[in-house]
């Protein structure tokens, strides 16, 4: 049995290793951690079985709630934020052998993948028939999990950018969009006509895929409905929750559930 590393770990350079595909378990004691940015050549699909991780590469921020995994293609400059005693698992994957996006995107993780993840990581490096076999079975799994809606799309226009950057710094800020359209010196109409044309969304979409970034985070990390409601800025907590069970299909607390559903057939 492989021991798990601790978070960040030193000196493991993935792309100087030459199996097709590396399963790495990574524990983050106390309290959260970031890598800062970095690539690699082999591309890295990040999986959470416990807390969560916040991916951002250039194009916007990826979160991977404990049934996800972020899929970053290889060569993508990223940075991870991992929330506190994330139990994290890192599969690198050589080019070019598997059929995914060349942009980074949030997957669902089937309990069979899952398992195969897990179970990957745990293996030493003399067993190499199992290995191959589980490494097999997992490209093969890969490639039909779905797609989640779980990103952040960012932008490098200047005025973008530091809305953005106000919003993440101070998620539960309500301006208007034409209070933001005065703080950048544009006209309400252009500024919406901007958010449209460099993220595909409208500005009230974009500032709640922010939201929902936040706080799955912040839920997963065992924040209570209310306080996530409240540092989100919302009148109510009803509110907060029509929100996120619009977007996602289920109130926060069933969300949750789910969640742990799916994480408690796997034990240490």
């Amino acid at each position: 049995m492989r021991q798990p590393l601790r978070f960040p770990w030193p000196n493991l350079d993935v792309d100087d290793l030459s199996a097709p595909v590396i399963a790495v378990r990574v524990d983050v004691l106390g309290s959260r951690v970031e890598v800062p940015d970095h690539r690699h050549r082999k591309g890295q699909l990040i999986f959470a079985l416990g807390g969560g991780v916040t991916c951002r590469v250039p194009s916007g921020l990826w979160m991977v709630p404990p049934h996800c995994g972020v899929w970053v293609p290889g060569g993508m400059q990223h940075s991870n934020l991992a929330t506190a005693n994330a139990r994290l698992f890192f599969v690198y994957i050589e080019p070019d052998i598997v059929d995914l996006p060349d942009q980074c995107c949030t997957l669902s993780i089937s309990p069979l993948l899952r398992e195969l993840i897990v179970e990957l990581s745990d293996q030493v490096a003399d067993d190499e028939a199992r290995v191959d076999l589980l490494a097999s079975v997992l490209l093969r799994e890969l490639p039909r999990m779905p797609v989640q809606q779980l990103h952040l799309p960012l932008s490098p226009e200047p005025r973008l950018k530091r809305i953005a950057a106000a919003l993440a710094e101070d998620p539960s800020d309500r301006s208007t969009l034409a209070e933001w359209a005065n703080r950048v010196a544009l006209s309400e109409s252009s500024l919406a006509r901007l958010v449209a044309k460099e993220t595909g969304l409208t500005f009230g979409r974009w500032r709640q895929q922010l939201h929902l970034i936040v706080a799955i985070r912040e839920l997963t990390s065992g924040a209570s409905v209310q306080q996530v409601s409240a540092d989100l800025g919302y009148e109510s907590v009803a509110a907060f929750i029509t929100m996120f069970k619009k977007a996602l299909g289920r109130p926060p607390a069933k969300y949750l559930a789910s969640i742990a559903d799916a994480g408690s057939a796997i034990v240490d």
